[in-house]
């Protein structure tokens, strides 16, 4: 239990509003979506503050998944991104989970989280839309993962990508709409 609150603490890390805050000195909370996520921080303070928010958030993820004990790493994946997207320090207002959930994928499996970073960039590249990317890169990147990982790694992607589809819920209506900018 200890490795799961710990991964929870680290992905609870805000560091979309620390990086936008020292970059911009806005608040990315009072900026377009509210998120704390790179996307948002792109908004705020600018291309370079989103790739530092990317990466910290990657390795949030990534460092307690692979610092825990192996049958403990599904459920640490599950408590970083859970973190990230519900922060303590923030009540409970995060981000979406998708650079957090670049990370766990990384630390379980890596070779999903390399398709599914792949998917982003060319959905996003083509509609310049992050949501799309975001979604169907977690898509892309389960089904890769259900070939490449071990049972217990697809068991914990699930579940991040759950929490990462929740977390988007706004976004697919706005997408089913054509109101998604």
């Amino acid at each position: 239990m200890i490795w799961i609150g710990i991964a929870y603490l680290c992905g609870s890390i805000p560091f979309g509003l620390l990086v936008a805050r020292a970059a911009s000195g806005k608040d990315v909370r009072t900026v377009g979506s509210g998120n704390i996520g790179a996307t948002n921080v792109a908004r705020a303070a600018g291309r370079p503050a989103a790739t530092a928010t990317l990466v910290l958030d990657a390795v949030k993820g990534l460092a307690p998944v692979l610092l825990a004990p192996r049958q403990l790493a599904p459920a640490c994946a599950v408590a970083a991104v859970v973190g990230h997207c519900f922060p303590v320090w923030l009540r409970f207002r995060g981000g979406k989970g998708v650079a957090t959930g670049l990370g766990v994928s990384l630390a379980l499996a890596p070779w999903a989280a390399l398709a599914g970073g792949a998917t982003w960039v060319v959905l996003y590249k083509i509609f310049k839309i992050s949501s799309v990317g975001s979604l169907a890169g977690v898509a892309v990147s389960l089904a890769v993962a259900a070939f490449t990982a071990a049972r217990p790694a697809v068991f914990g992607l699930a579940a991040v990508s759950g929490v990462i589809l929740v977390r988007h819920s706004a976004n697919i209506r706005r997408l089913l709409r054509k109101q998604e900018s």
